[in-house]
């Protein structure tokens, strides 16, 4: 039996893939954008959640996913091309380094990444969950010089990271010219500290917008804020 997550208006098939959805890729393609962009860019695409979402946010938009793992990209390729976006939705396999040394790459309106999050760490070693889950500082280092160099001037990067990894990809973000914009600072309850932050990084200098999101309101019960942002995507609001 196959392994589908059921959206609002599209289902996501994720059989034979070690990567599931979860609550960060969710927040990052429910929030991701301002203005209407003409193209928008999700690296490290994953089963294909995020693009998914944000093909239905912005019906002018084009959407364009890297995936390196590639059962992760079989898997997305099958869920753009069953869903309503189809047309609007393209798949490339490889790395997003490689992708950039494409000479007729286009600049991006928008560039959104659910980033390898685990800087240095102890390495897990099923292969699949390593490439998704961990990476050296390199990797934000190139994330950004990625950015620099496909990312319109009036462009905006979206990160969800852990706190620690988004402490350092401030400094990586600020050596490549970018300024942090906005800042959603995620709990899991009122009284927690933050244990993600949505990062906004734009190459215009622009007064700092901060925010809190908080999940739960208590245990197993999801708070207005959570719902009401998602409400439009998921079956169970």
């Amino acid at each position: 039996m196959k392994n589908i997550f059921r959206f609002k208006q599209f289902s996501v098939d994720q059989s034979g893939c070690g990567m599931k959805i979860n609550t960060d890729g969710v927040l990052l393609g429910a929030l991701a954008g301002g203005r209407e962009p003409e193209r928008i860019l999700d690296i490290g695409g994953g089963t294909g959640v995020i693009s998914l979402m944000l093909a239905q946010r912005f019906p002018q938009s084009r959407v364009d996913a890297v995936e390196i793992d590639p059962s992760a990209a079989e898997t997305a390729r099958r869920n753009f091309a069953t869903s309503p976006f189809a047309d609007r939705l393209r798949l490339i396999d490889g790395s997003f380094q490689d992708y950039g040394e494409r000479r007729d790459l286009a600049a991006y309106n928008l560039i959104v990444s659910n980033p390898p999050f685990f800087l240095n760490a102890l390495k897990n070693p099923d292969h699949q969950k390593k490439l998704a889950r961990h990476a050296e500082e390199g990797f934000f280092q190139e994330l950004m010089q990625f950015a620099q160099k496909h990312l319109r001037w009036e462009g905006e990067l979206w990160l969800i990271l852990p706190t620690e990894a988004a402490l350092k990809t401030r400094d990586f973000a600020a050596g490549e010219g970018f300024h942090l914009t906005a800042c959603i600072e995620v709990r899991s309850f009122a009284g927690d500290l933050p244990h993600r932050e949505i990062l906004v990084f734009s190459r215009q200098h622009k007064k700092k917008d901060t925010a809190s999101l908080i999940i739960y309101e208590a245990p197993k019960i999801y708070s207005e804020a959570y719902k009401d942002l998602l409400r439009d995507f998921l079956i169970i609001f």
